[in-house]
């Protein structure tokens, strides 16, 4: 039976590369889905824009964008979430 200790514990319990969905939420504004695309491919320049689900709010003011990427690392999936929750269009990134 193995223990995992500080050293050997695993900082992700992801296995990469992998699908990775990324629900970004934020207020349905001209250019909100185009800036989101910019930030994911900036950082997964391999994804494919035409893949990108949208999906507005019951009342249309507030969209969500799911975007699955091929992820390649954790620090490729922390410095993407950072730059998306930094961003002052994005309200919410699961």
């Amino acid at each position: 039976m193995s223990q995992n200790t500080p050293q050997t514990r695993p900082d992700t319990l992801l296995e990469f590369p992998c699908d990775f969905p990324l629900k970004i939420m934020g207020e349905r504004v001209d250019g909100f889905a185009q800036t989101v695309l910019e930030v994911v491919q900036r950082h997964a320049p391999d994804f494919d824009g035409n893949s990108m689900e949208m999906r507005p709010s019951s009342t249309g003011k507030y969209l969500s964008l799911t975007c699955t990427i091929r992820a390649t690392s954790k620090p490729q999936l922390d410095a993407l979430y950072t730059e998306l929750s930094g961003h002052p269009m994005v309200k919410v990134v699961l």
